[in-house]
């Protein structure tokens, strides 16, 4: 049977869409995902590259390690703090103690990247401009050089402190009663100890166990680094 010349012709098939290409912010959005929704440890340049559709020695061309990945995390962090511009020395220690405020409000937003900034030198540009403006800050105060110099460091410290406990608090899932009772059973132990040996911690087993809810105990924390940086402001 002879063959017809007049075969139809398949439609040609449509283009796949371009490969949006492999970024270093990319990188950095697929990171900050992963470090959102699992957790810290849950971030690896393996588990990056699968979020990304590639292979994990291509994200090496742009992050050398998780090391710079670390830093990164943290600057994309302090890229979200809103921070005063112009500092005013007559509120310098209310504007100190909002920006200690806006970093644990940042650090909540963004569960696991405290664990990514202990250890750490902020060196990222956003890093650094968050430094400038606590400096700033400082220096409105009247602090000498190396206190403010100090403080600039001892700040983001506690705050990120004071974050990751809460990070490491939370992975146990507890309810609200769950911290009731914990709070309960702690202050039934330290109250119950040989009065002789710990006098104090006894008497003070109340005080010791409140606080457990809310920011009773951080706003406590930055009122103390405020006021004992005020007492060494130049007169």
């Amino acid at each position: 049977m002879t063959q017809s010349p007049w075969q139809p012709i398949s439609p040609p098939k449509p283009p796949r869409p371009a490969k949006e290409p492999l970024t270093r912010e990319r990188i950095v959005d697929a990171a900050m995902r992963l470090i959102v929704e699992h957790g810290y440890d849950a971030v690896s340049m393996r588990k990056i590259a699968q979020e990304l559709g590639t292979g994990p020695a291509s994200l090496y061309a742009h992050v050398a390690n998780k090391g710079e990945l670390d830093q990164l995390l943290v600057d994309r962090a302090a890229q979200q703090m809103k921070l005063p511009d112009e500092p005013d020395p007559e509120r310098w220690q209310e504007q100190l103690k909002d920006a200690m405020r806006e970093m644990l409000r940042v650090m909540r937003a963004n569960p696991g990247v405290a664990r990514a900034a202990i250890g750490q030198v902020p060196l990222g540009e956003q890093a650094l401009l968050m430094t400038e403006k606590i400096l700033a800050i400082l220096k409105a105060g009247k602090l000498p050089d190396q206190a403010a110099a100090w403080a600039a460091d001892l700040i983001p410290l506690y705050v990120t402190a004071v974050s990751f406990e809460e990070i490491v608090q939370s992975a146990a899932s507890w309810t609200v009663d769950d911290i009731d009772n914990f709070v309960t059973e702690m202050r039934g132990y330290f109250a119950a100890l040989p009065a002789d040996r710990f006098p104090f911690v006894v008497a003070l087993a109340t005080p010791l166990t409140a606080g457990a809810k809310g920011d009773e105990r951080f706003e406590f924390g930055i009122a103390v680094i405020t006021a004992g940086l005020a007492a060494l402001a130049e007169r």
